[in-house]
């Protein structure tokens, strides 16, 4: 197994290689985003330890471009700061699993490990479907160049078309996806979201992107409906 770690504190990074290396994983090691980049574009890893407070470009805009560059060896974030916006910030640019400082090597170990069994597994930080984009990070959506504003239910709705695009969708599976499990009004709410996403995403863009499969459920075209 073979792990990049990016970590700019020298001593911490140091501990971190030795014990890695006791466990038996191969360990390279790097101090900045901008090394991360090139180094993960040019060899495979089963896993990469990524600190958030590096010099340069920090962690969070590391993982987005390592995501960008299409390189999806499962991330594991290093932060000394407990805050759950931190957190998310990190899973939303593409990271798989977080750590706070200080933490255990052999917890570290076995968290890499658990994630090096998943394999690389594509997960952009910016979902696309043609021209369409939605940013989770930012919650940005938008044709081309055009941002779109969706009220928070439109983007729940389209952030779960997005996340499977040419899948076809159960108006119950959405319900679930969109509106949560505990949500009592089973009705034809998701027909009035769909109505109202398509003339936001759609209808002012000449473009098909929601499809509706009588009597199954709807898809999105994973070309946008272009």
């Amino acid at each position: 197994m073979r792990v990049l770690v990016i970590e700019d504190e020298p001593k911490l990074r140091a501990a971190i290689r030795r014990g890695l290396t006791e466990d038996g994983l191969v360990c390279d090691v790097a101090e900045r985003g901008e090394d991360a980049l090139w180094m993960a574009g040019s060899s495979a890893y089963d896993a990469i330890v990524l600190d958030v407070m590096l010099p340069g470009i920090d962690g969070f805009e590391t993982c987005r471009r390592l995501r960008a560059d299409g390189v999806w060896a499962p991330v594991l974030m290093l932060t000394a700061r407990d805050a759950v916006e931190d957190r998310v910030a990190g899973l939303d640019t593409g990271a798989d699993d977080y750590v706070t400082k200080p933490f255990s090597l052999a917890e570290l170990s076995a968290r890499l490990r658990a994630l090096a069994r998943r394999g690389p597994v594509q997960r952009p930080a910016v979902l696309a479907a043609g021209d369409l984009t939605l940013d989770p990070a930012t919650r940005r959506v938008a044709r081309g160049e055009v941002e779109i504003e969706l009220s928070a239910r439109e983007y729940a709705l389209l952030e779960a078309f997005m996340r499977r695009p040419g899948e076809v969708l159960e108006r119950h599976v959405l319900l679930d996806l969109a509106w949560g499990r505990d949500y009592e009004n089973r009705s034809n709410v998701v027909d009035v979201y769909v109505r109202y996403l398509r003339e936001r995403v759609d209808r002012p863009f000449g473009a098909e992107a929601i499809e509706t499969l009588r009597g199954v459920g709807y898809r999105l075209r994973a070309d946008g409906g272009r």
